[in-house]
């Protein structure tokens, strides 16, 4: 039993293997839950930054092992741990001019790479552990916020401005709890795009909100704090 249990501690082939599919299967969890919640970074993204940086954990320890090349074997994946900071840094919003959304997506993006950074280096308790406490802050925690907040608000992106009037008449006519529906620039920035920003009281799930706005007729993407 210790010899087998030693085979994911030691560094070789099949550790590698165990650390890299840990790394898809807890980023790809804490994804899922973003992706539920139609955010731009969701499944895809988490899973690739996990494994991205538990591979960068593992270089170091090649380099200091099988390679022999003197130095400190953390310093590489502090650096991957910076980076991801800016790449959390670009799922953040601002809207209303001064309220933010985005952050919770950036912080679960930041704490994927710390997860994989810790699988690399073969901290399978404390990546399992922070995954764990990862996915019910974003599930448990979410939800009892969500009963404390009554009003909503969505953005909306159109791929077209002449989507507009069908798409504020359809929201109009399906949802009587909405509130306003503002026109606005499009996020994206792309040519021809048009937002709309949503206020509503919830009635209903996000996800039946999320999935009748995905309905309307030239939608590009729907996003919710």
């Amino acid at each position: 039993m210790t010899e087998f249990l030693s085979l994911f501690t030691q560094f070789n082939c099949f550790s590698t293997g165990v650390r890299l599919l840990l790394s898809a299967v807890l980023g790809g969890l804490i994804g899922i839950e973003r992706s539920r919640h139609g955010r731009a970074a969701g499944l895809r993204t988490h899973v690739l930054v996990c494994i991205g940086a538990c591979m960068t954990s593992m270089m170091s320890l090649y380099v200091y092992y099988r390679l022999e090349v003197p130095g400190d074997v953390v310093r590489i994946s502090a650096q991957v741990i910076s980076g991801i900071g800016f790449l959390g840094a670009g799922t953040i919003l601002i809207r209303h001019s001064s309220v933010v959304t985005g952050l919770t997506t950036a912080a679960g993006i930041w704490c994927t790479g710390a997860i994989g950074v810790a699988l690399g280096y073969g901290f399978y308790e404390g990546a399992l552990i922070c995954a764990v406490i990862a996915i019910l802050t974003n599930t448990v925690l979410s939800t009892l916020e969500k009963t404390k907040k009554h009003q909503e608000y969505y953005y909306v992106e159109l791929t077209e401005a002449a989507f507009t009037t069908d798409a504020v008449q359809a929201i109009r006519g399906h949802l009587p709890e909405v509130t306003a529906v503002n026109i606005t620039s499009a996020k994206s920035g792309l040519p021809g795009a048009i937002g709309l920003r949503v206020f509503l009281n919830r009635e209903k799930s996000q996800e039946e909100y999320l999935s009748l706005f995905r309905n309307l007729s030239g939608v590009s993407f729907v996003i919710t704090e």
